[in-house]
């Protein structure tokens, strides 16, 4: 059997880096034959990922870590801050890589490199790959109706002229072939609405299109639509591996188990389904005027909630929010005592714990993919307010696609980079949209509960997603030289 070595060059940030992490021990699990080296591009105000890296590099041998030099382009320049790195990081990726060779070709132990696997934002690295002679496989961290949209809208740009940007808050809707429903331009990613996301955005799609294979992290029975429309050959070939959750949570156990213990104590008291968990990711945060208006609207509903409030990062900067000392300030006026019984606020939040608990009937969130298959995964059913990226999207297929979940806003919109402007949604929207969601009809439960099976069945021997990637795996091994 020929022994093979993979590169995995993710994007920098944990939401991307963990479910990275989990497809390469998927693939060192399922075959032998593979060892994998991740190489790690810093970011200076993200000390998770290095908590992160260290407990996985004790726990997998065949997978390692090698950290890029600290090279970060230019602060002062947040919109163009990930790209500048990931270009700046090319020479080290080309010397750590030409070491790898040299060190199979001198040495008979050593696996020889098969192939580059590259998150969807490092698709310059693919001409490291064609220096080395090498292919290269993305992986995906959307689902696969994000990527037929991309490849919908660049071959739309490309062949027919067409610029999404005339469309920005207009009522047309956009038949696609990854989406069994029409698509509202107000849901549209908000990258494809101005001109330097767009640009990005094509370069990015027809990048994707040079590559060997694209690895997504959804499951068939959830996307059925757009991973059969890949099927005519006009795309590389696409692998539904999903889902991908890190739900050991690596590198947060030790540090975050008392923390989780105080909220665990506080769920364990709550009744069965009876709490609503808010939450807006690992880059999500409102400024005061909206968050008082989440918490009056979370006192009218009624309802019991767990809050994860984060204090947003200084204007401009691309630096993740951080917990409050005392989010007293930001809250109405007796807010903390009036609900003192029936709510509970936290900061960074062991999501997947949470998620899991059975007092926990509700999350209203932000749609990213990750949180997205969380809540399938557990069941929980979501209320849907998407902020930024292809958020919109998410949310769409949550609530038109598949009827899982109901919303907030769908076509709600966020700078990732704030600028300190955000509109604000009142606290009576805030309160249906909740009211809904934990008074949600039995038939939409059950629809949801059948789908979380269905996610765990598709990774079990012979399911779908363990047969996508056995797929996988045998075409990289028919590429091997």
């Amino acid at each position: 059997m020929k022994k093979a070595e993979l590169v995995f060059i993710p994007t920098p940030v944990i939401s991307h880096l963990a479910s990275t992490v989990e497809v390469a021990k998927l693939l060192v699990d399922r075959d032998e034959r593979f060892s994998i080296t991740f190489l790690i591009m810093k970011l200076r105000f993200d000390p998770k990922i290095d908590r992160f890296i260290n407990s996985v590099s004790t726990a997998c041998n065949r997978i390692r870590f090698i950290d890029l030099p600290k090279d970060e382009p230019d602060p002062n320049q947040p919109r163009k801050f990930l790209f500048s790195l990931i270009e700046a990081q090319i020479p080290h990726v080309k010397e750590e890589v030409f070491k790898l060779v040299s060190q199979s070709e001198s040495s008979p132990d050593s696996p020889p490199l098969a192939g580059f696997v590259l998150d969807m934002f490092c698709t310059s690295m693919i001409d490291v790959a064609n220096e080395f002679g090498v292919p290269s496989y993305i992986f995906l961290t959307s689902g696969a109706a994000f990527l037929g949209l991309q490849f919908y809208f660049q071959a739309l740009h490309d062949e027919q002229r067409v610029d999404p940007i005339e469309f920005k808050d207009s009522e047309a809707e956009w038949v696609m072939p990854c989406l069994a429903n029409p698509l509202p331009a107000k849901v549209l990613p908000s990258f494809l609405l101005c001109k330097e996301g767009l640009a990005r955005f094509l370069v990015q799609a027809r990048r994707l299109r040079e590559s060997k294979g694209i690895i997504v992290n959804t499951f068939e029975e959830l996307e059925s639509h757009a991973i059969n429309s890949f099927s005519n050959g006009n795309t590389p070939p696409v692998y539904p591996v999903g889902p991908i959750l890190n739900l050991g949570r690596d590198g947060h156990r030790d540090v975050e188990s008392d923390k989780f213990k105080d909220i665990k104590q506080w769920l364990d008291d709550q009744p069965l389904s009876s709490v609503v968990y808010i939450c807006f990711g690992s880059m999500g945060s409102f400024g005061v005027d909206q968050v008082k208006e989440i918490a009056c609207g979370l006192e009218q509903s009624g309802h019991r909630f767990l809050w994860s409030l984060r204090q947003p990062p200084p204007k401009g900067t691309i630096e993740p929010p951080s917990d409050y000392t005392n989010p007293q300030g930001v809250l109405p006026e007796g807010f903390l005592e009036r609900t003192a019984i029936t709510g509970k606020i936290i900061g960074w939040a062991p999501q997947t714990d949470i998620l899991a608990h059975p007092s926990v009937g509700g999350f209203v969130s932000h749609c990213g993919w990750n949180s997205v298959l969380e809540s399938i995964w557990f069941g929980v059913p979501i209320a849907a307010w998407p902020l930024y990226a292809e958020q919109q999207l998410n949310a769409f297929q949550i609530i038109v696609e598949l009827g899982l979940g109901v919303e907030i806003k769908m076509d709600y919109r966020k700078e990732f980079i704030s600028d300190g402007n955000e509109n604000v949604i009142s606290a009576g929207e805030i309160e249906r949209g909740v009211r809904f969601l934990m008074e949600l009809c039995d038939e939409r439960r059950e629809k949801l509960k059948e789908m979380s099976g269905k996610s765990r069945k598709a990774l079990e021997n012979g399911g779908s997603s363990f047969t996508w990637l056995g797929r996988f795996i045998q075409d990289l091994v028919d590429q091997l030289p």
